[in-house]
C-alpha cells in the first residue's frame, strides 16, 4: 500500500476541499441543496479519490483513481466558475480556488502520465 500523505496531489487536494468549505459557507441559503455541495462532494472528491487510489493494490487501479481525482479537480474548476459569474464568489476567491484546483489537476496529470510509462 502507498502512503497518501506523501503525495504532493494529497497536500494540494486536501487544501483545496478545505479551502472550498471555507468560501462556499457565504453562498446563499437557497443554494444549501444546489451548488454548495456540489463543489464541496467535487472538492472532498479530489483528496479522497487519492487515498482510496493508495489502498489499491494493482497500478491499474491506482492509476483509476489518480484520473477520478484528475476528473473532480475538472468539475470543480467549472463550479468555481459558475459561482463567480452569480457572484457568490469574489474574483479574488474564485482565482484562488481556480488556481489551486488547476495546480492539483497539474500534478495528478502529471503523476498519471509518469505511472503509466511504468
Amino acid at each position: 500500500m502507498r502512503d497518501h500523505t506523501k503525495l504532493r496531489a494529497f497536500e494540494l487536494a486536501d487544501a483545496l476541499a478545505l479551502l472550498v468549505y471555507r468560501r462556499t459557507v457565504g453562498f446563499p441559503r437557497e443554494e444549501q441543496f444546489g451548488l454548495t455541495p456540489q463543489m464541496r462532494r467535487a472538492a472532498v472528491s479530489i483528496a479522497a479519490n487519492i487515498v482510496e487510489g493508495c489502498a489499491r493494490e494493482s497500478l491499474a487501479d491506482y492509476i483509476r483513481f489518480r484520473g477520478m481525482a484528475y476528473a473532480s479537480a475538472r468539475e470543480l474548476e467549472y463550479h468555481v466558475s459558475l459561482a463567480r459569474r452569480l457572484e457568490y464568489l469574489l474574483q479574488e476567491d474564485a482565482e484562488d480556488l481556480k488556481n489551486l484546483s488547476v495546480e492539483t489537476g497539474r500534478v495528478l496529470s502529471g503523476l498519471i502520465r509518469a505511472l503509466r510509462k511504468r
